[in-house]
């Protein structure tokens, strides 16, 4: 029998020659229901490979199409707990630390919440500002700029122009894709402009990634791989861009089951875990 997985692989493999396919000719296909059918179709598209249509779906095209804030949110979401569990185990008491705007940046700022770190938090990420407002000891910075709608996070001039007053420690890095030879990218361009800016006023970049921004390449370019010193993610550590990014010197924390560090040389802030 076919598990779900590989249905949904199918599934995207059939919008992408085919164009458009109808619900009921992959219910048909597959020999399961309507509703199992809108299920798939739903994962697919939080993924951000086929979009929903009247009766079907279509292929996605490109790089340039970004899901809903809403649905990366809820996608993975056991992989963003490890990931933002094991990338707050990096960081120290007294820090300041840029936290970027995403689903899995947002996932952190919620795991600092009650452990006492006292930081200073910059972001250009109404969320996470709103999530570390409260807590006792931290100082949050918002970077000020355009809200973009609903990812609300801030964009513009105004962000770059504010990192450029700041030295920060620590930099967490959301992406929409990393690769081995393109390195961190993103959907959109003004998105990418800030993460740039961030990178250039922060000592340690952090890049918290998803497996499923593993080997993916976006519109828009933010960094090499050398200018990342910690991968942290839920990826397999035998994956292809974590090997080429720990041969550049990046440490690679992997977190799902069984997975170890790599040997990547270690940033000598940051505590083995």
């Amino acid at each position: 029998m076919m598990t779900v997985q590989s249905r949904r692989e199918r599934i995207e493999r059939i919008a992408a020659s085919e164009g458009e396919v109808s619900f009921e000719d992959l219910a048909t296909e597959f020999g399961v229901s309507l509703m199992t059918i809108r299920r798939d179709v739903e994962h697919l598209q939080a993924k951000g490979v086929i979009r929903k249509v009247l009766g079907g779906v279509i292929a996605v095209k490109g790089t340039s199409v970004e899901p809903p804030f809403a649905s990366r949110a809820a996608e993975h979401s056991n992989g963003k707990q490890l990931i933002a569990e094991a990338t707050v185990e990096l960081l120290e008491s007294g820090e300041t630390v840029l936290i970027d705007s995403g689903a899995t940046a947002l996932a952190v700022a919620r795991e600092i919440k009650g452990k006492g770190l006292a930081l200073t938090v910059l972001t250009p990420s109404l969320p996470v500002a709103i999530e570390l407002v409260d807590e006792p000891g931290t100082t949050v910075i918002v970077t000020g700029g355009v809200v973009r709608p609903g990812e609300l996070s801030l964009i513009g001039t105004q962000p770059e122009a504010v990192f450029s007053q700041y030295n920060c420690d620590t930099y967490i890095m959301g992406v929409a894709g990393i690769d081995a030879e393109r390195g961190a990218t993103d959907y959109h361009l003004l998105e990418a402009a800030v993460k740039r800016a961030a990178i250039h006023c922060s000592e340690r970049v952090v890049c918290v990634a998803g497996a499923e921004k593993l080997d993916q390449v976006r519109l828009a370019n933010v960094a090499a791989l050398q200018d990342i010193a910690v991968i942290v993610t839920d990826g397999v550590g035998d994956n292809a861009t974590l090997q080429a990014a720990s041969s550049s010197g990046v440490r690679v924390i992997c977190v799902g089951p069984d997975e170890a560090e790599s040997s990547a040389p270690s940033d000598p802030r940051t505590p083995d875990i």
